[in-house]
């Protein structure tokens, strides 16, 4: 695998795909109206309501483009002349989740400083949120990739299953309900979505929850699992959309 080869994917995709409407919508509107709408009028901590913020951006923001390059490339034509290059698959999937992650954890950064500034809270452990962020941001984009996966070349047919997908994992991933207040089967759902393991990672930068070692090891399987699914299936799907 060449370096310089996923790189120009990656830049072809923010250069091409990340200046469209999407991205400030899903990545920032979105999880605006969501904390605004489930934190009104509730008894919050400040730490519960920043992570529940933050996770949400970077869920929305790595999910809103990396299903849907895939549909796009095969519908534009750009996917044959990526299939006709010296590039293997895995490096151009590979490209399109180091966009996605990048875009994902500038905007959240971007976020959690402004927060910041706003609320007046500190990062008691910044190395660890950063770690949650990044870890998160490429688990969540191989996702998105994941499920680009569809032979099709119609973006809504990819957009309605991740919205199946994308939506109901915010309501049972501890963001507007700790998930030791669930009951023993909501436990066990949140458990099983990676949004779950960056709030608790997040939650544990800004100075609260248990050791965070555990999330991240949770992040970063979550991540193996789901690009090395994507690869598996691209693969299959590929001659199909040329």
């Amino acid at each position: 695998m060449r370096l310089q080869r996923v790189l120009a994917v990656a830049k072809k995709d923010i250069r091409i795909y990340y200046a469209k409407g999407p991205v400030l919508i899903f990545g920032i509107l979105i999880p605006a109206f969501f904390f605004l709408a489930f934190t009104m009028g509730r008894d919050m901590s400040e730490t519960q309501l920043v992570a529940g913020l933050v996770g949400m951006a970077l869920w929305f923001t790595a999910t809103s483009i990396s299903p849907v390059i895939g549909p796009w490339e095969t519908r534009d034509g750009t996917l044959e002349r990526l299939a006709s290059a010296p590039i293997t698959v895995t490096e151009i999937l590979l490209g399109d989740v180091l966009a996605s992650a990048s875009v994902g954890v500038a905007i959240t950064g971007v976020a959690v400083v402004g927060l910041s500034l706003v609320l007046g809270f500190s990062v008691p452990h910044p190395g660890s949120l950063g770690a949650g962020l990044v870890l998160g941001a490429f688990g969540f984009s191989a996702l998105g990739v994941l499920m680009g996966a569809i032979p099709t070349d119609q973006t809504s047919d990819v957009m309605m299953l991740a919205t199946l997908v994308k939506f109901p994992v915010i309501f049972v991933s501890g963001i507007f309900i700790p998930v030791e207040n669930l009951p023993q089967w909501g436990r066990l759902v949140a458990y099983a979505s990676p949004l779950t393991y960056l709030v608790k990672s997040t939650r544990y930068g800004l100075g609260t929850g248990e050791s965070v070692l555990i999330w991240l090891l949770g992040l970063l399987l979550f991540f193996i699992a789901a690009f090395g699914l994507a690869v598996g299936l691209h693969r299959r799907t590929l001659p199909r959309r040329l």
